[in-house]
């Protein structure tokens, strides 16, 4: 027994169970003969349902991925920096590294750098992109968080070895460039009212 479908909404009956849609008022017609659906198109060809869900290249960097993408990266070599220049009892630089070692959650700072890089190059619409804000300001601002909860309270030594040491400017750039990154997160992937078509009729001309 064949099925049969309304040419508007899809809905389908077996034949003999209805000549006509009850919703739509249209007559029914053989379930094969139908083109596909929108949805069909859109699962199985890719036909975006919109310009801000159309999937860019890879080697796409526009729409505020390129900047927060390479402060990253920036962060992340800040990180192997000397942060801390110690005098007493030894004279040497400290980095973010090194103070991991004995302080624990300083890995959160590489973790989040090493996140936030891929999460914002990963994305390839600007539905994506908008949908990444979130996630990607949560990332970015790990690294100031740690930097302020550091210096509130800094390493000290033990009762009969005194520490002395002055903070180094790797790790004031952390923050800034922590804080950098939070703000380019809420602009990630611009504005939808200025996204240029690339497909169809209206190819090359930019949406208001």
């Amino acid at each position: 027994m064949g099925l049969l479908a309304c040419p508007f909404c899809r809905e389908m009956y077996e034949e003999g169970e209805a000549t006509a849609c009850p919703v739509c008022q249209m007559p029914l017609a053989q379930l094969h003969k139908l083109p596909p659906s929108h949805d069909a198109l859109h699962d199985e060809a890719g036909v975006p349902t919109a310009p801000e869900m159309e999937r860019m290249p890879l080697t796409y960097l526009g729409r505020g991925k390129a900047p927060l993408a390479a402060l990253g990266l920036v962060g992340l070599v800040l990180f192997f920096l000397p942060w801390v220049q110690l005098t007493l009892p030894v004279i040497e630089g400290r980095s973010g590294f090194v103070l991991a070692k004995n302080i624990g959650w300083l890995w959160g700072c590489c973790a989040a750098w090493c996140v936030l890089v891929p999460t914002v190059l990963s994305r390839r619409s600007i539905f994506q992109m908008r949908g990444a804000r979130v996630a990607a300001a949560f990332l970015s601002a790990f690294p100031a968080v740690s930097v302020a909860v550091l210096l509130a309270r800094p390493p000290h030594g033990a009762r009969h070895m005194p520490v002395r040491f002055t903070w180094d400017w790797p790790l004031w750039a952390t923050l800034a460039v922590s804080l950098a990154c939070v703000l380019l997160s809420f602009r990630l992937g611009g504005s939808v009212r200025d996204i240029k078509v690339t497909k169809g009729s209206s190819a090359g001309q930019q949406l208001h």
